[in-house]
């Protein structure tokens, strides 16, 4: 009986949470919100992306808060897209009595623009018939952990908490609930609408009327502000829609006063439903930079390569003394390195999925391979134009003369383990990069360094990976030094030069990977039955991996395979073309969402198999 009544609390839990998928994303350089499918605001933190969250129903559904928008009848459906070339969100409703949409967007800063309100706009229009809606506010700051006041004023209300203070302005009679949430229904007949703002306001400030030209007026700057950002991409081949819906998205997750992009914009949501690998990715990895930057170079988008640039120069600038040296693997937005992790056991989690986390405790993690990608971003930009000056080129030097003497020692890897130290191949690898592509910068620009002991200990790490990471019984690349457990992050081999795509030794590789690791399109990043990683749960598919898969078939000559891989990919992402983190058994997406690394590496893995299919 008691297992009976657990599995229809479980069901009932999981009909409160929307699926990951059904999901679209809004934002204004400095912070987004998820948009559920029902018209729900379920995740949004003011005033940045990792400030704590005002809504948080995505996290836990009786008491994360929430902006919900939906009509005030049974048996409607929705459907979601966004308006053609930007970033401005639309839920459209069907039911009985007609048809009806809410508009949803944050305008971008103003160029030149001394303050910032965040502010987040919803426009409810009924297209056909009459339309009834219903509209809760229900804000729950600090991550649900500090109480508010709220008042209504002549033009909405005004929720008050310690930490934050917020406007909401509308035309609309409000009425306040139980627990300081507010609440509206209106009828709206075709060609009618109503408008809610929700903005930052200080002090204590009451919200002001918006009226329907400055509402206009803030939606067609906005349509502006996306549509001549992405005028300015090169790309025009194959799966365009794709590529430049991911590099709206990867602007998305930029956060505007820094450059920096971080991983995804979410926290805890699980690689596995009920599990614990739930992470906290509202920072910048260092080992997003290099495909980030290859990603924004490639489609011609430079000033905001320019500014990740000189976010990545400055980082290299501290952490003297550090045992992970010069750079940590990931900071915060603001460049700051203290994430401590911690868990708010308050909140029940996605679907009841403990525990929810926020800072990340691998900050402090020895990885090794960050300096190849440093390296690899550097030689990158200076390879397109954004040189790497005198000042910098000293703490290159400093960085590379800290490797040279620390790159032969076990450390956590790149899928940041917490089952210890190994001999990680890809570690190696990247290390080897970090060497190799500060040679060529300083031979190409004639720069000082010390060029026999820089090119001897380049060449002793190649020998050591060609040596060690092999396993001549597998014929393939492994893992890690002494196993013979193959890892999808090897798929970078051929990508950053280290072997030719079409060497015997590679492509044996490439096809263990393929029998081992690959369903069908789905690349795992490893068995974690054959290698555990001191986490409990099961491994799902990587988006990110899959990608990269893509890419290594292309270079190998296997187009065929190539297309259709990608092609079945493609069906992978959501209705409005986002990813997660990873695939599930199901095909449904799991994982913090939308992540930017699996945007970079379908823009990557696109844009190579466009230019080998001619």
């Amino acid at each position: 009986m008691q297992l009976e009544e657990n599995r229809v609390s479980g069901a009932a839990r999981h009909q409160r949470y929307l699926p990951i998928a059904e999901h679209g994303l809004i934002g204004d350089l400095h912070t987004v919100a998820l948009v559920g499918t029902d018209g729900t605001i379920d995740w949004y933190c003011c005033p940045r992306f990792d400030a704590p969250s005002v809504f948080a129903a995505l996290l836990d559904a009786e008491h994360g808060g929430l902006f919900r928008i939906s009509p005030d009848s049974v048996g409607w459906s929705s459907k979601q897209l966004y308006l053609p070339d930007t970033t401005i969100l639309i839920t459209r409703f069907l039911t009985p009595d007609g048809v009806g949409e809410v508009q949803d967007f944050m305008p971008p800063p103003r160029t030149g623009a001394t303050t910032h309100r965040h502010r987040l706009i919803r426009r409810v229009l009924a297209v056909r018939g009459r339309m009834h809606f219903v509209v809760d506010v229900a804000p729950r700051f600090d991550y649900a952990r500090a109480r508010h006041e709220v008042t209504l004023t002549p033009h909405g209300a005004l929720f008050r908490s310690p930490q934050l203070e917020l406007g909401l302005s509308t035309s609309c009679p409000l009425q306040v609930l139980d627990g300081g949430d507010v609440r509206a229904r209106l009828e709206l007949g075709a060609g009618e609408a109503a408008t809610f703002v929700l903005d930052r306001v200080e002090d204590g400030e009451a919200p002001v009327p918006c009226s329907d030209v400055e509402i206009a007026a803030a939606f067609d700057a906005t349509v502006a502000f996306w549509r001549g950002w992405v005028r300015r991409s090169r790309y025009g081949g194959r799966w365009r829609e794709m590529v430049h819906r991911s590099a709206l998205t990867l602007k998305l997750l930029t956060y505007a006063p820094t450059g920096a992009i971080v991983a995804a914009p979410t926290t805890s949501l699980p690689e596995e439903l009920g599990g614990a690998r739930n992470w906290d990715y509202r920072y910048t990895w260092m080992r997003d930079a290099a495909f980030s930057l290859y990603a924004l170079l490639r489609l011609g988008f430079t000033e905001e390569a320019g500014a990740f640039m000189s976010w990545l120069q400055e980082r290299v600038r501290h952490g003297v003394g550090r045992e992970s040296g010069p750079l940590q693997i990931m900071y915060g937005i603001d460049g700051r390195e203290d994430l401590p992790e911690a868990e708010l056991p308050h909140l029940e989690g996605y679907r009841g999925s403990r525990p929810v986390r926020i800072g990340n405790g691998a900050a402090t993690q020895l990885q090794l391979d960050v300096y190849g990608e440093l390296m690899d971003s550097l030689y990158l930009c200076n390879k397109q134009g954004l040189p790497v000056y005198q000042d910098g080129w000293a703490e290159v030097t400093r960085t590379i003369e800290w490797l040279i003497e620390h790159w032969d020692q076990p450390d956590e890897g790149i899928w940041e383990t917490r089952g210890g130290r190994r001999n990680y191949t890809h570690s190696r690898l990247m290390c080897w990069v970090a060497v190799e592509r500060a040679i060529r910068i300083a031979l190409q620009r004639g720069l000082p360094f010390d060029i026999l002991r820089w090119m001897t200990v380049r060449d002793r790490i190649y020998r050591q990976i060609t040596v060690r990471g092999w396993h001549p019984d597998r014929q393939a690349f492994v893992q890690h030094y002494g196993s013979d457990v193959l890892d999808a992050s090897l798929l970078l081999m051929p990508l950053v030069k280290f072997i030719a795509p079409t060497d015997p030794r590679w492509i044996s590789t490439l096809d263990a990977i393929t029998a081992e690791l690959v369903s069908d399109s789905l690349v795992y990043r490893y068995h974690a039955d054959a290698s555990p990683d001191g986490l409990t749960g099961q491994e799902a598919t990587f988006s990110m991996c899959s990608f990269w898969w893509v890419e290594a078939l292309t270079r190998a000559g296997r187009l065929d395979q190539a297309q259709l891989a990608l092609e079945k990919m493609l069906t992978y992402a959501n209705h409005v073309g986002l990813y997660s983190e990873e695939i599930g058994p199901t095909g449904e997406q799991l994982g913090n969402f939308p992540q930017a690394f699996t945007h970079l590496a379908l823009i990557s893995a696109a844009y190579n198999l466009d230019h080998a299919l001619g």
